[in-house]
Order: structure tokens, then C-alpha cells, then sequence
């Protein structure tokens, strides 16, 4: 609770720079606390103490008193204390370490001065390598813009995702070529979180049947596990029945339009273990509940509320994605239109608890051509922006999608001012 606290009072003082809040919530409980919740806290989060205050300084008092023997007391018996400074004390001189007592957070590795990296002894690498993947394979992928776009973006402080498509490759029957160019990309460099290995997953006409979606992301989280071990793997995807809440009709509806698209199927990819992290989009939220009047706030806080209910965030982490931030040619939002915008699809998913991280598009372009942007072109002033640069406290839960092989300027110009809105960042790979 104290966690879920702390995360919500942060989130809190970021967004009170831009006066964005909700209504709070109390209840006739004698263990409620919520009288200790941030003014602006969302109705359905609720505080109650496993010990009251009274009750937590009799339980401190309990083991504290008489110089804390009772805590003494409760240790296992028997207790056999070996200090090595007792005459006749012989302890290990081969152990690990250089025998030398280290101030806190100072580098007890040559080479790891002022948080640099550490020199590795004879040469070898100091971190974990992908399996299959040879110097080739990660000199290639290096001198892709994607490669060299992973070493610009971990200079800027954000964390690195590569970001690509795997569906169709899976389709042609060459997943596993697919599956170690990606995984050599972010083998290139220690810092790349993980991979991100399809896009609007069962939505988009690349299968035909939910099984062939489960032996899909079966076959590349296996792949991609082989190749690196330890990255962690995410896919993005809509799931329209979230967004009806307890509608039965908008259910049966949304069944039947996106059969593919089960919340109980799409979740069993975090439940047991395939992904690490599933990216939802809100795209569809604004238009596609109108026949059961239900509008965009009330279907963001059904699928929040259905997030929530299948408790996926214990098994991986839940993002929301949004596109319409950014807009077309000239056209910026005004002040007023960025700060709701902010105060809807950004402050109401994190303060709902549903997503820990918000996913922007802050620049992409259609099929005609035309580029939609967040920020003005060639990074030109926008209010937008301006406005997204009061969110420093939650910087680390916002992220975004950049395309190397597209920049707006160039590689490094883009990131370093995008790292000042967001913490991560998916790189494109195509």
C-alpha cells in the first residue's frame, strides 16, 4: 500500500503543475486512512491501515522495550557469532573481493570511477552475451540506423526498446533470420531493456485464427529468449470488450467484431510468462462504444477497471498507447486543448493504477505522406510540448516511439530532445 501511495502522491505533485485532478474519496471506516491520501486522488483508490497508528506503536513498543529483548528473544537459538577478530579466529583469505572495506556507492572495481563502466580483467565482456549471436551478426547490426541509434539513445538516459514486426516474418517462414537481426540490435548494446516484437497484434489482418496468434507469440518469445536471455518482451495490441465495462451488449458486440481479440486469451500471454509486457491502445476508445453512450473517459475507466480486475500487472507490466497527441502539418493544440489532453490520457491511466508507463507517438506519418508531430517541425516551439515538459516527475512512466531511419533532424538532435519528455524510448527496427 505504502508503494501504491508513493506512486500516486509523485504523479500527483507532476501533475498539479498543469491543475489537473479528480475528485477524492472517503468512507464511514474506523481503519480507513484516507485521510492521508493527496488532495486529487482518483474516487476508486482506497487507503486502509493493516495497523492503525495507535495499534503500530503498540506493536513497535512490544519489541523495542526493555532494549529490544524481546526481538533478542525471537532469533533462533543457539546463535553462533563468528567475528574473526578473537584470538585463534582463522577465516578465509581467497574469497571474492580485494579484502578492503569500501565507502557506500563508491567503486570497488578498477576502472569504475565516477560510475563509469568497469574495465572487465582480461579483456572479456561484462555482460551477458546473446546465444547464436556471432561479432557478425552484432558489427551488422551496429551499422544499421537502428544500431546506431540504440548507442545515441543509451547516452541520453532513456531506456532502450527495439521495436519491430515478427508477424509477417513468422507468416513467410523466416522468423527465426528475423528473430536474430533483432535480437543482434539489442545485443549491440548492454543497456536495451528488450524487444518489442509485434504491433497491433490480432487486430490487423496478419491471422486469420487465435491459434495461430498463440503459436506466434509462442515460436518468437521462444526465439528471442534463446538469442538473449534476460530482455525483456513486450507486444501491443487493442482489446475492444475492455472498454465496454458491464455492458453485456457492447460485449457480445465486441465479441463477435474482434473474435481474435479475447481478453482472457490476450492475457495468458502475461500470465504465463511469454511476455513481460503488454501495451494497450486507446485509439479505438473515443468512437467505438457511441451505440451504448459510452464515451471516451467511461470507456478508458472500464478497461482500467477490467486491467485492474485481472490483476495482469502481477504478472508483467501494462502500457497505454496513444497517437493523437500529435497533429498534422501546423496545426498545435492550444494550451487549454494539451493540458485536457495530458489530464485525460495521460494523468487518469497512471492515477487509475492501470498502466505504469503511457506510450506516445510524438511523431509519425500516414500513407499520403503526411507527418503528424507533437512538438513543431524541426523541433520548432509547440505548446504541446512546452506543456508535456512539466511531467519531469513522471518522466520515467512516459514513453515513445522513434524511427532512425526517419529523424526530424537527425539521430542525436532527435533523441537528446526527445529524453527531455520522455524515459524510454522504442527504437524502430524495420
Amino acid at each position: 500500500m505504502r508503494k501504491r501511495l508513493r506512486q500516486i502522491f509523485v504523479i500527483g505533485l507532476a501533475l498539479s503543475l498543469l491543475g489537473i485532478g479528480v475528485p477524492a474519496w472517503s468512507e464511514d471506516d474506523p481503519r480507513s486512512c484516507n485521510d492521508q491520501l493527496p488532495a486529487g486522488t482518483p474516487s476508486y483508490v482506497v487507503c486502509r491501515w493493516m495497523a492503525t497508528p495507535e495499534e503500530a506503536l503498540e506493536i513497535a513498543a512490544f519489541w523495542l522495550n526493555d532494549d529490544g529483548q524481546n526481538m533478542i528473544d525471537s532469533g533462533p537459538p543457539d546463535r553462533l557469532e563468528f567475528t574473526c577478530d578473537q584470538p585463534g579466529d582463522q577465516c578465509p583469505t581467497d574469497s571474492e573481493g580485494d579484502g578492503e572495506i569500501h565507502d557506500v556507492g563508491a567503486p570497488d572495481v578498477p576502472g569504475a570511477e565516477d560510475g563509469g563502466t568497469p574495465e572487465c580483467q582480461n579483456g572479456e565482456q561484462c555482460y551477458v552475451d546473446g546465444h547464436g549471436i556471432s561479432a557478425a551478426d552484432r558489427a551488422a547490426a551496429e551499422k544499421t540506423p537502428a544500431g546506431q541509434a540504440t548507442q545515441a539513445g543509451a547516452q541520453t538516459g532513456m531506456r532502450v526498446w527495439i521495436e519491430t514486426e515478427l508477424a509477417d516474418d513468422y507468416k513467410a517462414g523466416t522468423l527465426q533470420e528475423a528473430a536474430k537481426k533483432v535480437a543482434a540490435l539489442a545485443a549491440t548494446q548492454p543497456g536495451v531493456v528488450g524487444i518489442r516484437f509485434s504491433s497491433q497484434l490480432g487486430y490487423n489482418q496478419t491471422f486469420t485464427t487465435a491459434d495461430e496468434i498463440d503459436k506466434f507469440v509462442t515460436e518468437a518469445t521462444t526465439a528471442l529468449h534463446t538469442l538473449v536471455p534476460g530482455k525483456k518482451l513486450a507486444v501491443h495490441t487493442v482489446v475492444p470488450a475492455l472498454g465496454c465495462g458491464g455492458n453485456d451488449a457492447c460485449k457480445t458486440e465486441m465479441t463477435k467484431k474482434y473474435p481474435l481479440l479475447d481478453p482472457e486469451r490476450v492475457g495468458a500471454w502475461l500470465t504465463s510468462g511469454l511476455i513481460d509486457q503488454l501495451s494497450l491502445d486507446s485509439g479505438r476508445l473515443a468512437t467505438e462504444y457511441a451505440t451504448w453512450q459510452i464515451d471516451a473517459a467511461e470507456a478508458q475507466r472500464n478497461q482500467s477497471i477490467e486491467v485492474r480486475a485481472r490483476a495482469w500487472d502481477a504478472y508483467g507490466q501494462i502500457a497505454y498507447e496513444d497517437a493523437s497527441f500529435a497533429t498534422a502539418g501546423t496545426a498545435q493544440l492550444t494550451e487549454e486543448q494539451a493540458t485536457k489532453a495530458i489530464s485525460d490520457r495521460i494523468a487518469m491511466p497512471l492515477q487509475e493504477d492501470a498502466a505504469e508507463t503511457v506510450t506516445l507517438w510524438s511523431r509519425w506519418q500516414n500513407d499520403q505522406g503526411q507527418v503528424s508531430r507533437v512538438y513543431g517541425e524541426k523541433w520548432a516551439a509547440s505548446t504541446t510540448w512546452d506543456q508535456l515538459k512539466k511531467l519531469g516527475t513522471i518522466r520515467p512512466r512516459l514513453a515513445t516511439i522513434y524511427d532512425p531511419a526517419n529523424p526530424e533532424v537527425d539521430v542525436a538532435t532527435d533523441l537528446k530532445n526527445l529524453s527531455e519528455v520522455f524515459g524510454q524510448v522504442y527504437l524502430h527496427a524495420a
